[in-house]
């Protein structure tokens, strides 16, 4: 997906002068926090979202659904517009449109109106590869290596500082609107930032874009998920269910016949049929489900009025921050501590304990959930495995593919992992709308049940499918690469 520097005859003199690179990378890092803080920083407003625009807990796995699709087609793409034109181009369109985003979510008058911005947000999830390309281009090794490090520490920093930091502002403000400017505002900055002292990557790649695979893939995506967000009322077995589920999955075939003919595929589908790395895919994806589809119900369980509906706890964006600040610290410590656990039991016993980690946690949630004690302890473990799943995952994957495709298999695996979430915005907008409560609009307590029970039944077949995986011979204890 990315570009490195071609190879050259003799070093030439470094185009961006040594006193700069620490500064280069400094704004790199700044975007990188401002991602981190987009998004994630939403999750605690999505309750109060959802009142403002007076929709309901099921429409709102929408809100994260929407920008998930738009991240799965944007990844890939970007990055081979990227190879073909520039990172750092790439890159400023990409802070562009997000933040035309932002603002729109900020200002959006409407339900549809802030499905167009996050939808404009997609781009988001394109901004490490082009950042890491950029540098892995610029710089040498060894330097490469350590900006690469802070720009996924700045991701989770931000990540760990939007939730409550957008907690602190809705507390300060009162007003929904002036907190969503904040994101927006800081978007807004990157773009003219990204103006400064950025250099352009030198290397280039032939060839072209795979437009026919990008198109199929959109329209396929859409048609499955309004397939699957037309069944949220539980009526499965309708035209208007079953009409665009069929024609999503006729879409998709297509497509996996186009990619497999095309001599620059937009994905490697070749790899999701390869048995030594299959089921890995098909946990990535899995995790996609449950990590990202289980945010928005969460939200909506902790922010539920217990009088009105029966269940949750009435909290305000501020304390569901502070509720989900131990799944973000449990996150961290996981994905640093996931090299010293793998050394001692190996890669593939760390995923699979992930898993299992995370399906525990799960059922937890299925069965206690009276308080808000109960919750954060489960958050802090769902945390904690998620982290070492994100630290492993990765590894494993590229240890069971060939050296000379570990750059497409890290790519795959971020799209499948994409896909995963944005699915999961569908199913679980159905599963919510199945399950109807005694407030109007809102699901019963045995909607969330069900949420999280499907989490667990996710993060159990990983399991399986890690364990039952096609093994290599020395795939467990080595260490991974950078």
């Amino acid at each position: 997906m990315t570009a490195t520097a071609p190879g050259r005859a003799a070093a030439p003199p470094p185009a961006v002068p040594p006193r700069s690179v620490t500064a280069v990378v400094g704004l790199l890092i700044f975007f990188e926090v401002m991602s981190g803080f987009l998004q994630v920083g939403l999750a605690p407003l999505l309750p109060d979202l959802a009142d403002h625009l007076g929709i309901g807990s099921a429409d709102l796995n929408w809100v994260v659904s929407v920008q998930l699709l738009a991240a799965a087609v944007c990844v890939p793409l970007f990055g081979r517009l990227g190879d073909l034109y520039g990172h750092r181009l790439m890159l400023r369109i990409a802070l562009a449109l997000i933040a035309a985003g932002t603002v729109v979510v900020a200002l959006a008058p409407g339900y549809e109106v802030l499905l167009l911005g996050r939808l404009l947000q997609g781009p988001i999830a394109a901004l490490l590869p082009l950042e890491i390309a950029l540098v892995r281009d610029r710089l040498p090794v060894a330097d490469a290596r350590r900006a690469i490090a802070r720009l996924v520490g700045a991701l989770t920093l931000g990540a760990m500082a939007g939730g409550v930091v957008m907690g602190l502002v809705d507390s300060a403000f009162g007003d929904l609107r002036l907190t969503l400017l904040v994101p927006a505002v800081l978007a807004v900055i990157c773009v003219p930032v990204s103006f400064i002292a950025v250099p352009e990557s030198e290397g280039r790649t032939g060839g072209r874009v795979d437009w026919a695979g990008v198109t199929l893939l959109s329209a396929a995506m859409l048609s499955l998920l309004g397939g699957i967000g037309g069944a949220e009322g539980g009526s499965w077995l309708t035209a208007g269910v079953l009409g665009p589920i069929l024609l999503g999955a006729v879409l998709l075939a297509v497509w996996v016949v186009v990619e497999l003919r095309s001599a620059e595929p937009l994905v490697d589908v070749r790899a999701l049929a390869d048995r030594r790395t299959a089921p890995f895919y098909a946990a990535a994806f899995l995790f996609g489900v449950f990590f990202f589809g289980s945010q928005a119900p969460n939200s909506t369980f902790y922010a539920a009025d217990p009088e009105v509906t029966g269940y949750g706890f009435g909290l305000s964006a501020l304390a569901i921050s502070l509720v989900l600040l131990p799944a973000s610290v449990g996150s961290v410590i996981g994905s640093l501590g996931t090299a010293a656990v793998a050394r001692r039991i190996g890669y593939r016993p760390t995923l699979m304990g992930a898993f299992g980690l995370v399906a525990l946690s799960f059922l937890q949630f299925a069965v206690l959930h009276g308080s808000v004690g109960q919750m954060a302890v489960g958050s802090a473990f769902l945390g904690l495995g998620i982290g070492l799943a994100l630290g492993a995952m990765p590894t494993v994957i590229v240890e069971a593919t060939e050296a000379a495709r570990t750059g497409i298999a890290a790519a795959l695996y971020n799209n499948v992992k994409t896909l995963g979430g944005a699915v999961a915005g569908g199913v679980f907008a159905s599963v919510l709308g199945a399950f109807t409560g005694s407030s109007p609009g809102e699901p019963s307590e045995g909607g969330y049940v069900a949420v999280w029970v499907v989490g667990a039944v996710c993060a159990g077949v990983a399991v399986l499918m890690t364990l039952f995986a096609r093994r290599e011979e020395s795939d467990d204890h080595s260490s991974p690469s950078v």
